[in-house]
């Protein structure tokens, strides 16, 4: 009887399966990806470090760590630093990442050159590897000269890949690798530098990384150096992917979730007009259980059809998650396919399919053979106590499994509430609009703007449906346009004088009057003249911070023990910074506590408050502050800002170097200006900043474009929602425009209340759910990123009459088979 039914009702039961597959399309793609992502990251954790581990440091290494790295015999070394080079050829100047390597470097995978014997001559011949798309963009070949430091060398060849490396990082400083021995020349290696000296290792495979980590990390974290291993850093990318991974498993979940909204509402319609049917069966003797077997068996097989068809999607699609994450991985996916994810996606298209469609099931089972004598429109909904239970089933599984995708419990009772308040707000606006048409009726209207109304709230109406689908749709896709727009708003950077666009590093006490009458003779102001003191924490309210390292209870986050503070001195506060506690000291009188200003997510990581005590180490020299305020810090604004700031009056004769800051107007004066400087001071580094919000506004695309990716899913899946659930309710439609056919109304006036029904639809669906977007986003901009909100208008005048346009041609579509059928034929077929 099941199979019979639905043969003939085949093609709404194919639309209620067309709204799950595309759900499950999305859910099994990104685990299928997942899977690869973190198979890949394990089988080439060799590959992607280039050695079995690694020791690095950010400073010279003590004797202490020299004597632990030399034990260890290491296979390779390098120190690699960000520095400005020269092309000869042109004149043309570029910030890079410098990588001195001596030794047979990587010892996995390969440094991918043209010509690939560049890989390994350019140790010999003395030359540099230069990231290929640098020697593009400069237009330089092999065999041309680059300038770094003092040190000029030929360029060998062009470097297209190295392990460790990723397209972002390297499109903010592109790589180039010399020969270690050529470091000392190049004189750039000088006080303030930042540096990395790394060495490399190849293990033999009896060693067991794990014990050898647990051993060897806690010795050289007293001599402030770190150990890498591959198992470690695949385990480190992991976590970092799996973040990625649960964001795009949410956005899929909530297709999955629309499609299953849109199946409970198309089977409550269908389930409605099959009422007459059931009762007739349970005349000729068929029991509760049967009725409702033969609904449920229906939608049993749609979940199972659905979800293998929906899987077989998500194996095709996950081809394409490789290339749209390229930019953000160390490495080549090779995609390959495994069960698990095509098992749980016909589960889940079993499972969800059957639990939403449980409660319009439900009124099945209570169906009265006397309905087929009297039909009543308000058929039993079943014992309230049964749908409780239903609904609660429904939120429990809605939990566990945005559990199972976040791992972590708050952020799945978040995302089961923040899901339930999104489709309440716009089932609610529904309800209140169609109760508002109903109570203030416009009477006088015209025929036909009068029962396009009525149709609002008429039996079987999809108001609550269409608006809740249209609408959770458009509010997704509004939200990224608005958010996108405060993020690309915070990397703006202005043409005025008054705005810093360049920022000069590593500034020797001896360079910094040459440099600043430089700036000056392009008729360029000098904003900002920054002293840099560098720094370490030696103890924190009395405990020695090498104890502290030792300590597994400690309270103070780890970054804080090992870091280099680069801290500064001045007696005024700037535009980006708040007192919050304490009392801001702008000048040490003599006699006076050293009394510093800290930042206040050092505060929060390091457990300080104010009045308690810090020993620095100041290049040797140990000076006892207190914490005299705590500032809130807007790390976003275009500014330089500090963790920590001391008053004047203290540093002035300390060991420091020198940032400087101006405004370039166009990009002629700046190339000019970075050219002029790295021929007269070639240790410096020159940042501008407006190359850099480029590559920024470049990544955020990436991000947007992944993110409308997944937007996609929900659209489209609330399109096919919208078809399905226009389509139920097809032939009560038929029948209600027959009768006004037979009452004397024309195909013009029917055609006119479909339209004006289906407008209303889209643009109170489309709306509400830009509302709703625009709430969220002005939330976000004010207590996420803290800043101004000016909407995008892209949702108003493309998303807000193109939906509306979507679901006008959607509805008038249904319409056609009335308009073309004579009032008797099709009263015929409906008796």
């Amino acid at each position: 009887m099941a199979w019979r039914d639905a043969k003939a009702s085949k093609v709404r039961l194919l639309l209620f399966m067309a709204s799950i597959i595309l759900g499950i399309a999305a859910v099994v793609s990104i685990q299928l990806f997942s899977i690869n992502l973190k198979d890949n990251i394990q089988r080439q954790s060799k590959s992607l470090m280039g050695a079995d581990y690694i020791i690095d440091t950010r400073q010279q290494p003590t004797a202490r760590a020299q004597a632990i790295i030399d034990s260890l015999k290491p296979d390779a070394s390098e120190v690699n630093f960000v520095s400005m080079i020269a092309f000869p050829k042109n004149g043309g100047t570029k910030l890079v990442k410098v990588r001195g390597i001596e030794g047979d470097f990587p010892f996995y995978g390969s440094m991918d050159t043209q010509p690939a014997s560049a890989a390994t001559s350019y140790q010999e011949l003395g030359g540099a590897l230069v990231d290929a798309t640098l020697l593009l963009q400069f237009n330089i070949q092999p065999g041309d000269s680059i300038k770094v430091g003092e040190m000029t060398m030929p360029v060998i060849g062009a470097l297209k890949a190295i392990p460790g490396s990723t397209a972002i990082a390297t499109s903010v400083a592109p790589p180039i690798v010399i020969p270690y021995r050529f470091i000392e020349g190049t004189e750039l290696l000088q006080f303030g530098s930042r540096k990395e000296y790394q060495f490399f290792y190849k293990a033999t495979d009896t060693l067991n990384l794990t014990q050898f980590e647990d051993k060897i990390e806690p010795m050289l974290d007293k001599e402030k150096a770190d150990l890498d291993t591959h198992t470690s850093t695949s385990r480190r990318l992991g976590k970092r992917y799996e973040n990625v991974s649960k964001f795009l498993n949410l956005a899929a979940f909530i297709a999955l979730l629309l499609g299953c909204i849109g199946i409970a509402s198309s089977v409550h319609i269908y389930i409605k007009e099959k009422l007459k049917s059931i009762a007739v069966l349970k005349c000729m003797g068929a029991s509760r259980q049967q009725s409702f077997l033969i609904f449920g068996i229906q939608i049993a097989g749609i979940g199972i059809v659905g979800g293998f068809l929906g899987s077989m999607i998500g194996v095709v699609l996950q081809e394409l998650f490789p290339y749209i994450l390229k930019a953000f991985l160390p490495f080549a996916v090779d995609v390959s396919i495994t069960a698990q994810p095509i098992v749980m996606g016909v589960f889940l298209g079993l499972f969800m399919s059957v639990l939403f469609a449980l409660l319009p099931l439900l009124s099945t089972w209570y169906v009265s053979p006397l309905e087929v004598l009297r039909v009543d429109e308000h058929a039993s909904q079943g014992p309230k106590k049964a749908r409780v239970f239903v609904f609660a089933l429904i939120l429990i599984f809605l939990f566990l499994f945005s559990f199972w995708l976040l791992g972590n419990l708050m952020y799945a009772l978040g995302f089961v509430v923040a899901t339930l308040f999104t489709f309440a707000v716009l089932a609610g606006i529904a309800l209140l609009c169609m109760r508002g048409i109903r109570k203030f009726f416009p009477k006088r209207w015209g025929f036909t703007a009068r029962q396009s109304l009525l149709n609002l709230f008429r039996p079987n109406n999809q108001t609550v449906v269409l608006v809740v689908a249209i609408g959770l749709g458009t509010f997704l896709i509004s939200t990224l346009y608005f958010t996108k727009d405060i993020l690309l708003a915070k990397t703006e950077v202005g043409q005025t004088s008054t705005n810093a666009n360049m920022i000069i590093l590593d500034v020797q006490t001896e360079q910094r009057d040459a440099i600043e009458q430089a700036v000056s003779a392009k008729e360029l102001p000098v904003l900002d003249d920054i002293p840099l003191v560098t720094m370490r924490m030696h103890s924190l309210k009395g405990q020695l911070v090498n104890d502290l390292r030792q300590d597994s209870t400690r309270q103070v986050r780890g970054w804080i023990l090992n870091h280099e503070f680069r801290t500064t001195y001045r007696d005024t506060l700037i535009a980006s910074e708040e007192i919050i506690e304490g009392t801001w000291i702008p000048e040490l009188k003599t006699g006076d506590p050293v009394a510093i200003s800290i930042s206040d997510n050092l505060a929060a990581d390091a457990k300080l408050n104010v009045g308690d005590a810090i020993v620095f180490n100041v290049q040797g020299v140990l000076m006892e502050t207190t914490v005299g305020s705590i500032r809130k810090v807007d790390w976003g604004q275009l500014q330089l800002n500090f963790t920590i700031v001391f008053p004047k009056g203290i540093l002035e004769d300390a060991p420091q170097f020198n940032v400087i800051t101006t405004a370039v107007p166009d990009e002629q004066t700046s190339a000019n200006l970075q050219r002029d400087l790295v021929e007269k001071f070639p240790n410096v580094t020159v940042i501008d900043l407006r190359q850099v919000y480029t590559i920024i506004e470049d990544i955020l695309d990436k991000v947007s474009w992944i993110i409308n990716f997944m937007a996609f899913f929900s659209i489209l899946t609330g399109i096919i929602v919208l078809i399905g659930s226009v389509r139920t309710s097809k032939y009560q439609r038929i029948k209600e425009s027959v009768l006004l056919r037979t009452l004397g109304a024309t195909n013009k006036q029917i055609l006119n209340i479909s339209a004006l029904e289906y407008v209303f639809l889209g643009l109170l669906g489309s709306l509400v759910g830009i509302l709703l977007a625009l709430l969220s986003s002005l939330c976000l901009a004010l207590f996420v990123f803290k800043e101004p909100f000016v909407p995008s208008i892209i949702p108003f005048v493309v998303f807000l009459p193109g939906i509306t346009l979507l679901v006008l041609g959607i509805g008038l579509s249904n319409i056609q088979t009335v308009l073309r059928s004579s009032p008797l034929e099709v009263l015929r077929r409906e008796g």
